[in-house]
Protein backbone atom coordinates (compact mmCIF):
# COMPACT_ATOMS: atom_id res chain seq x y z
CA UNK A 1 0.00 0.00 0.00
CA UNK A 2 1.15 3.70 -0.35
CA UNK A 3 2.09 5.74 2.31
CA UNK A 4 2.81 9.12 3.02
CA UNK A 5 6.70 9.78 3.44
CA UNK A 6 9.24 12.78 3.67
CA UNK A 7 10.64 13.86 0.53
CA UNK A 8 14.22 12.91 0.24
CA UNK A 9 17.94 15.26 0.02
CA UNK A 10 18.11 16.61 -2.96
CA UNK A 11 21.03 15.66 -5.12
CA UNK A 12 22.02 19.08 -5.98
CA UNK A 13 23.00 18.83 -1.94
CA UNK A 14 25.81 16.09 -2.39
CA UNK A 15 29.02 16.41 -5.39
CA UNK A 16 28.91 13.42 -8.20
CA UNK A 17 31.89 12.01 -8.92
CA UNK A 18 34.51 14.07 -11.34
CA UNK A 19 34.98 11.25 -14.13
CA UNK A 20 31.49 11.99 -15.92
CA UNK A 21 32.05 15.59 -15.82
CA UNK A 22 35.25 15.61 -16.86
CA UNK A 23 34.40 12.69 -19.97
CA UNK A 24 32.10 15.46 -20.90
CA UNK A 25 34.24 18.33 -20.44
CA UNK A 26 36.95 16.53 -22.99
CA UNK A 27 34.31 16.09 -25.26
CA UNK A 28 32.94 19.44 -25.94
CA UNK A 29 36.93 20.24 -26.43
CA UNK A 30 38.03 17.90 -28.65
CA UNK A 31 34.88 19.36 -31.15
CA UNK A 32 35.91 22.95 -29.85
CA UNK A 33 32.44 23.79 -28.64
CA UNK A 34 31.68 26.45 -26.42
CA UNK A 35 29.71 26.11 -22.83
CA UNK A 36 27.00 27.50 -24.62
CA UNK A 37 27.06 25.64 -27.64
CA UNK A 38 26.37 22.36 -25.83
CA UNK A 39 24.29 24.19 -23.15
CA UNK A 40 21.83 25.71 -25.41
CA UNK A 41 20.54 22.25 -27.41
CA UNK A 42 20.58 20.45 -24.20
CA UNK A 43 18.18 22.34 -22.74
CA UNK A 44 20.21 23.85 -19.68
CA UNK A 45 22.04 26.72 -18.43
CA UNK A 46 25.56 27.43 -19.18
CA UNK A 47 26.23 27.58 -15.37
CA UNK A 48 24.22 23.85 -14.66
CA UNK A 49 26.61 22.41 -17.66
CA UNK A 50 29.49 24.15 -15.62
CA UNK A 51 28.95 22.25 -12.96
CA UNK A 52 28.21 19.23 -14.54
CA UNK A 53 31.94 19.16 -15.99
CA UNK A 54 33.33 20.20 -12.78
CA UNK A 55 31.54 17.62 -10.75
CA UNK A 56 29.60 19.38 -8.35
CA UNK A 57 26.05 18.48 -9.21
CA UNK A 58 24.38 14.81 -9.92
CA UNK A 59 22.33 15.43 -13.07
CA UNK A 60 19.52 12.75 -14.05
CA UNK A 61 20.22 10.33 -17.08
CA UNK A 62 17.98 12.51 -19.04
CA UNK A 63 20.03 15.21 -18.93
CA UNK A 64 23.30 13.45 -19.41
CA UNK A 65 20.82 12.09 -22.51
CA UNK A 66 20.56 15.92 -23.53
CA UNK A 67 23.72 16.83 -23.24
CA UNK A 68 25.65 13.55 -25.12
CA UNK A 69 23.43 14.65 -27.97
CA UNK A 70 24.46 18.07 -27.89
CA UNK A 71 28.43 16.68 -28.67
CA UNK A 72 26.89 13.18 -30.96
CA UNK A 73 28.22 11.45 -28.05
CA UNK A 74 26.01 7.78 -26.90
CA UNK A 75 25.38 8.19 -23.48
CA UNK A 76 27.41 4.81 -22.75
CA UNK A 77 30.86 6.21 -23.36
CA UNK A 78 30.13 7.88 -19.82
CA UNK A 79 29.78 3.80 -18.30
CA UNK A 80 33.21 2.55 -17.21
CA UNK A 81 33.44 -1.19 -18.64
CA UNK A 82 36.03 -3.39 -16.85
CA UNK A 83 35.65 -6.03 -19.04
CA UNK A 84 34.31 -7.78 -22.42
CA UNK A 85 31.99 -11.00 -23.56
CA UNK A 86 33.75 -12.14 -26.67
CA UNK A 87 32.52 -13.86 -29.99
CA UNK A 88 29.22 -14.63 -29.61
CA UNK A 89 28.08 -14.39 -26.44
CA UNK A 90 28.75 -10.53 -26.48
CA UNK A 91 25.49 -10.44 -28.61
CA UNK A 92 23.87 -11.63 -25.44
CA UNK A 93 25.63 -11.59 -22.62
CA UNK A 94 27.19 -9.21 -20.22
CA UNK A 95 29.76 -10.76 -18.09
CA UNK A 96 29.27 -9.40 -13.92
CA UNK A 97 33.07 -8.25 -14.42
CA UNK A 98 32.18 -6.10 -17.70
CA UNK A 99 28.99 -3.88 -16.43
CA UNK A 100 29.41 -0.63 -17.14
CA UNK A 101 28.48 1.48 -14.34
CA UNK A 102 27.64 5.83 -13.47
CA UNK A 103 28.61 6.37 -9.68
CA UNK A 104 26.51 9.71 -8.35
CA UNK A 105 26.82 11.27 -4.99
CA UNK A 106 30.34 10.24 -4.46
CA UNK A 107 29.26 6.54 -5.03
CA UNK A 108 25.92 7.28 -2.85
CA UNK A 109 23.82 5.72 -6.16
CA UNK A 110 25.30 3.46 -8.37
CA UNK A 111 23.58 2.61 -12.02
CA UNK A 112 24.58 -0.53 -13.22
CA UNK A 113 23.80 -1.32 -17.19
CA UNK A 114 22.91 -4.97 -17.24
CA UNK A 115 21.57 -5.42 -20.64
CA UNK A 116 24.13 -5.37 -24.07
CA UNK A 117 23.87 -2.57 -26.38
CA UNK A 118 22.61 -5.54 -29.20
CA UNK A 119 19.21 -5.20 -27.71
CA UNK A 120 17.67 -1.94 -27.65
CA UNK A 121 13.89 -2.74 -27.17
CA UNK A 122 14.27 -3.58 -23.61
CA UNK A 123 17.20 -1.75 -20.93
CA UNK A 124 18.02 -3.60 -17.28
CA UNK A 125 19.82 -1.77 -14.70
CA UNK A 126 20.97 -2.57 -11.08
CA UNK A 127 20.40 0.49 -8.63
CA UNK A 128 22.37 0.01 -5.55
CA UNK A 129 21.31 3.72 -3.08
CA UNK A 130 22.91 4.09 -0.30
CA UNK A 131 21.01 5.89 2.99
CA UNK A 132 20.36 9.21 1.63
CA UNK A 133 20.53 8.63 -1.93
CA UNK A 134 18.16 10.18 -4.32
CA UNK A 135 17.56 10.41 -8.15
CA UNK A 136 17.53 13.86 -8.07
CA UNK A 137 14.88 15.95 -10.01
CA UNK A 138 11.91 14.61 -11.61
CA UNK A 139 12.32 13.27 -15.03
CA UNK A 140 10.31 11.37 -17.98
CA UNK A 141 10.87 9.73 -21.54
CA UNK A 142 8.86 10.30 -24.33
CA UNK A 143 7.72 7.00 -25.08
CA UNK A 144 7.44 2.91 -23.23
CA UNK A 145 7.43 1.50 -20.23
CA UNK A 146 9.00 1.07 -16.68
CA UNK A 147 9.01 -1.61 -13.97
CA UNK A 148 11.33 -2.91 -11.00
CA UNK A 149 11.74 -4.99 -8.00
CA UNK A 150 13.35 -3.53 -5.10
CA UNK A 151 16.07 -6.32 -3.97
CA UNK A 152 16.68 -4.85 -0.53
CA UNK A 153 15.92 -2.19 1.48
CA UNK A 154 13.17 0.22 0.89
CA UNK A 155 13.02 2.80 -1.86
CA UNK A 156 10.69 5.86 -2.09
CA UNK A 157 8.84 6.58 -5.45
CA UNK A 158 7.34 9.67 -6.47
CA UNK A 159 5.37 9.22 -9.97
CA UNK A 160 3.48 12.31 -11.12
CA UNK A 161 3.58 14.10 -7.51
CA UNK A 162 2.28 10.99 -5.79
CA UNK A 163 4.64 9.25 -3.58
CA UNK A 164 4.88 5.58 -2.33
CA UNK A 165 6.99 3.58 -0.13
CA UNK A 166 8.29 0.42 -2.16
CA UNK A 167 9.63 -2.35 0.35
CA UNK A 168 11.75 -5.68 -0.23
CA UNK A 169 9.99 -7.96 -2.43
CA UNK A 170 7.73 -5.39 -3.68
CA UNK A 171 7.56 -4.74 -7.49
CA UNK A 172 5.79 -1.36 -9.47
CA UNK A 173 5.54 -0.90 -13.04
CA UNK A 174 4.95 2.79 -14.50
CA UNK A 175 4.37 4.33 -18.07
CA UNK A 176 7.82 6.08 -19.33
CA UNK A 177 5.65 9.27 -19.71
CA UNK A 178 5.55 9.51 -15.80
CA UNK A 179 7.13 11.91 -13.81
CA UNK A 180 9.56 9.69 -12.01
CA UNK A 181 11.91 10.16 -9.30
CA UNK A 182 13.49 7.76 -6.57
CA UNK A 183 15.37 7.71 -2.96
CA UNK A 184 16.01 5.73 0.08
CA UNK A 185 14.12 5.36 2.86
CA UNK A 186 15.48 4.51 5.77
CA UNK A 187 18.95 3.81 7.00
CA UNK A 188 19.67 0.49 5.24
CA UNK A 189 21.18 0.00 1.77
CA UNK A 190 18.65 -0.35 -1.06
CA UNK A 191 18.94 -1.97 -4.00
CA UNK A 192 16.47 -2.05 -7.24
CA UNK A 193 16.75 -3.88 -10.26
CA UNK A 194 15.01 -1.47 -12.67
CA UNK A 195 13.93 -2.53 -16.34
CA UNK A 196 13.23 -0.09 -19.21
CA UNK A 197 11.62 -0.96 -22.43
CA UNK A 198 12.50 0.79 -25.52
CA UNK A 199 16.59 1.69 -23.72
CA UNK A 200 17.35 5.25 -22.47
CA UNK A 201 20.89 5.04 -22.27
Amino acid sequence: MANAIVDPVSAGDHSDTGQVGETLRLRRQMRGMSLKQVAEPAGISVGMLSQVERGLVAPSIKTLRAICAAMDMPVNWLFHREGEAVGQAAEFVVPANARRSLSYLDGALIKELLTPDTQPRIQMLRFVMRPGASSGEPYSNAEGGKCGIVLAGTLGLELNGVKVVVNTGDSFAFPASSLVRFWTIGEDTCEVLWVVAPATV
